[in-house]
């Protein structure tokens, strides 16, 4: 969201973060936020960066207040925005969510052909003080947060630093970092991962295949297989608890029961196993033909291996999926995964008896998606 009066009357010349704060009875008269430089002015000790008002611009110490920002009357209080010199408001962290998260970085050291969030060629090491800032500001009853990239562990010793603050400021807060895993090939990192000691984090490492050179092409990274492999070990003798994730796709779906006999047998020890369906952004559609199946041509491989995993005595979840086009016999570990900012349904949605525990479409996948969707009736097809 671009807003040049920010820029222009608030006279923003860096980066600036913090709390949203409203009084509820402008706020009955008009949806108009006022933003001032963090710090500039006599903050609460909660941090606050802004108050909420009506009228002409006011003067607090002198500083004008950017002010007529209608389009984010969705914020409230307690959220967290960044705005940054040139007039762009991003919101960072919204206290009523279920779904908020860390983009640490836009860099990444694989290219996975289905990579929703795109890597890009930039240098954003300096970004890290703005997610440290970040992590001072998020309301430390927040249950749960995401830790994301790009690759996040490319800011090595900043990504340790991270998670550290975290601990120390959101110690109630469970962490779950979305990681290639590919670095923690090397045990020291692992190691010092596992030394901070975080009472409540997983990691969410994707693993493709048991064959090693079709887990490398899906990732677009020669060596991958078994930098993850081994990563995975270290991390479980670090005593990082870690979690298996597999994107279901043409690619990944003809072995999809030897993978799941591999993952049994090789990582026991990972506390959760989530079988994703396809989200259709990103660089999937510049590999479509290569990657897409549809989810109700793949059930008898996503039930075998579901069963293989179980067996073994695995926590199994299927994310992404719809239940209309899903067997009846894994509705049990299906979850609603898609974050509420991206969910959708579709119209023939309508009616359906089992919408409230069906998960749904992300926005992005309404239009390739299995040509199978139907209402159900009474939880039946």
């Amino acid at each position: 969201m671009r807003l040049h009066e920010l820029a222009r009357v608030a006279n923003v010349d860096r980066l600036l973060i913090g709390r949203v704060a409203r009084t509820p009875a402008a706020w009955d008269r008009a949806n108009t936020w006022l933003l001032s430089e963090y710090g500039a002015l006599p903050c609460d000790p909660d941090g606050y960066l802004g108050v909420l008002a009506v009228g002409e611009p006011p003067r607090v110490a002198g500083i004008p207040i950017a002010h007529g920002l209608h389009q984010l009357a969705y914020v409230d209080n307690g959220d967290v925005v960044a705005v940054d010199a040139d007039g762009f408001v991003r919101t960072l962290y919204r206290r009523t969510s279920r779904h908020n998260f860390i983009l640490v970085t836009d860099q990444c050291n694989s290219l996975c052909l289905m990579c929703s969030q795109p890597p890009k060629a930039i240098d954003d090491f300096d970004r890290l003080e703005e997610h440290l800032h970040l992590v001072d500001l998020i309301d430390p009853s927040t249950e749960e947060l995401g830790i994301t990239g790009g690759e996040p562990t490319l800011f090595r010793d900043g990504f340790l630093e991270l998670l550290t603050r975290c601990k120390e400021r959101l110690p109630s807060t469970a962490l779950h970092v979305l990681t290639n895993g590919r670095l923690f090939f090397y045990r020291s990192f692992a190691e010092k991962l596992g030394r901070i000691a975080h009472p409540d984090l997983v990691l969410g490492i994707p693993l493709y295949s048991d064959i090693d050179t079709r887990h490398d092409h899906i990732v677009q990274a020669p060596g991958a297989f078994e930098q993850t492999v081994i990563g995975l070990q270290n991390l479980d003798c670090a005593g990082v608890r870690v979690e298996i994730r597999i994107v279901l796709h043409a690619l990944s779906i003809p072995r999809l029961p030897q993978l799941a006999t591999f993952i049994a047998r090789n990582f026991p020890f990972a506390c959760h196993i989530a079988l994703m369906g396809l989200e259709m952004f990103g660089l999937v559609h510049q590999h479509l033909r290569e990657l897409w199946i549809d989810p109700a041509d793949y059930q008898r491989e996503l039930r075998a291996a579901a069963e293989i995993l179980l067996d073994a005595g695995m926590n199994v979840s299927i994310y992404n999926h719809q239940l209309c086009v899903l067997d009846r016999a894994l509705w049990p570990i299906a979850r609603k995964s898609i974050s509420d900012w991206k969910n959708v349904y579709l119209p023939e949605c309508n009616g359906c008896s089992a919408i409230e525990q069906c998960g749904g479409f992300f926005q992005s996948g309404t239009k390739v998606r299995s040509a199978y969707i139907h209402p159900l009736q009474d939880g039946t097809a």
